[in-house]
């Protein structure tokens, strides 16, 4: 869609398509109640600033929207558009030996032992070999670390999903 047809949109539409890019409650109302939107890059410069205000707590809430990477998005579980982002962003897994993707499962356990929370990264535009290193390497984090490398990577996918949504 343009920003027009963003701008456009009834509250609860614009809504929606905000929280199949991050569902962060303080986000998608300060982008919807900040309409209109004059350019598309003003749309992402302020969902960009936004992000940033984004409290752990948020950040926790929205993992509950994002499979284990290696894992098929459950439509039913995380909404149609969702599940369609996440199965596009996680399409390198599929490609990978059976050693790569057996070792993301295994490491997915370890992480969610470790931090108790999904392990998330922006998947599109890497290999399942390249999320497999990352995650060995921020296995190796402290909480704070992790937190941080978490919700940039949150931004990052809730940044490129928008991109992606408003094309114009």
């Amino acid at each position: 869609m343009t920003v027009e047809e963003f701008n456009q949109l009834d509250a609860a539409a614009a809504a929606a398509m905000l929280a199949a890019c991050a569902d962060v409650d303080s986000w998608v109302g300060e982008l919807v109640s900040g309409r209109p939107f004059t350019s598309r890059d003003a749309l992402l410069d302020r969902a960009a600033e936004t992000s940033r205000t984004w409290t752990a707590a948020e950040v926790d809430g929205a993992l509950a929207h994002h499979p284990r990477i290696g894992e098929r998005p459950r439509v039913e579980a995380l909404g149609a558009t969702n599940a369609a982002h996440s199965a596009g962003e996680q399409a390198g897994v599929g490609n990978s030996s059976a050693a790569v993707r057996q070792a993301l499962a295994e490491g997915n356990l370890d992480y969610e032992e470790r931090f108790g929370r999904v392990f998330l990264i922006r998947a599109a535009g890497r290999t399942a070999e390249e999320m497999l290193a990352a995650l060995t390497e921020r296995l190796a984090n402290d909480d704070a670390t992790e937190a941080a490398m978490v919700a940039g990577q949150l931004r990052e996918i809730a940044l490129l999903r928008l991109e992606r949504e408003v094309v114009g």
